[in-house]
Order: structure tokens, then C-alpha cells, then sequence
């Protein structure tokens, strides 16, 4: 005669949940356009109180203006990653050390001028925990300790790789 009774069951059943479903995705895109609207208005220097009542269309628009008068600014991937700072603040203090080591006569100007040589090549490859980009088993504090004024220790075979003022 008729559909058997499961279809009918799945077709009321999906008849019943439409309206509830249609509900659930209309709440969800008030509350988005709501959270849209509290991040753009800050953002255009307005306050909220004087658009309390704004239509979803002109939060769109304006999102979208807003959007489209934003400089062009570079992919994320460009930004510059905590270790490019880190190498960018450690070269910054190796400029300075170079400048005030030689001046205050601590080590023999032969020792200076190969401490800061050797900071210099290893600058490239440092990173934030302090050792190199791919492994040079210097550790942040064994490049910050101070050389003690005594006499100057004999530099290794140049073939070792790190020489170590200390």
C-alpha cells in the first residue's frame, strides 16, 4: 500500500529534527557574528555600547573593509621565529664585547682576539639553550663564564674543533 514502516519513521524523523537542526545552525552563526562583532569594533576604534544593535550584514561589511585595508603583511613563516631573536641578541652582545673586551685589558690581546673569534664563528649556529644548530656541545653557561685574569693557558691543537678559553 504504502512506504514500509521504517522509511515513513526515517522521513518523520528527519521532518521533526529539521526545525531543531536549522535552529542549532542559526544560533551557532549569531554567536560567531556576535564574537565577530566584540573583536571588530575594538579593532576600528568604536565602542560597543553605541552598536549594540547592529545588523549580522554590517558586522560582515565591516569585517570585511576592515579585512581588505590591512597592509599587506608578510606570511607567518617570514616572521621571525624566538631564534632568530635569541642569535639576533647574541650578536648584538658579541658587537659589544668586542668593542669593551679589547678596551679593559682583562686577557692578552692574543687571547682576546681568539675568545672573540671564536664567538664570532660560532654565533651563526647558536640557538636559545645555547648550543648550535646542529650539535656543538657548548653549553649556555660554559659561554658565559668569565676568563680569569691569571696567566693565559695554552690554546689546543688547532685540529679539536672548540677551543675553550678556560
Amino acid at each position: 500500500m504504502g512506504l514500509p514502516r521504517r522509511a515513513v519513521d526515517a522521513a518523520e524523523l528527519r521532518k521533526s529534527l529539521k526545525p531543531l537542526l536549522e535552529k542549532r545552525r542559526r544560533a551557532r552563526i549569531n554567536e560567531s557574528l556576535s564574537q565577530l562583532k566584540g573583536l571588530i569594533l575594538p579593532l576600528l576604534g568604536r565602542e560597543s555600547s553605541c552598536y549594540s544593535k547592529l545588523e549580522k550584514a554590517d558586522i560582515l561589511e565591516m569585517t570585511v573593509r576592515f579585512l581588505q585595508e590591512l597592509p599587506a603583511s608578510p606570511c607567518p613563516a617570514a616572521a621571525p621565529t624566538p631564534s632568530d631573536s635569541y642569535r639576533e641578541g647574541y650578536s648584538a652582545c658579541l658587537a659589544r664585547l668586542s668593542l669593551v673586551l679589547p678596551a679593559c685589558r682583562v686577557l692578552e690581546p692574543a687571547v682576546s682576539a681568539r675568545l672573540l673569534e671564536h664567538l664570532w664563528r660560532t654565533a651563526a649556529g647558536a640557538t636559545p639553550d645555547g648550543g648550535r644548530a646542529a650539535d656543538s656541545g657548548c653549553s649556555p653557561l660554559q659561554t658565559r663564564r668569565p676568563a680569569s685574569p691569571g696567566p693565559s693557558q695554552p690554546a689546543p691543537p688547532r685540529g679539536s674543533g672548540l677551543w675553550r678559553p678556560w
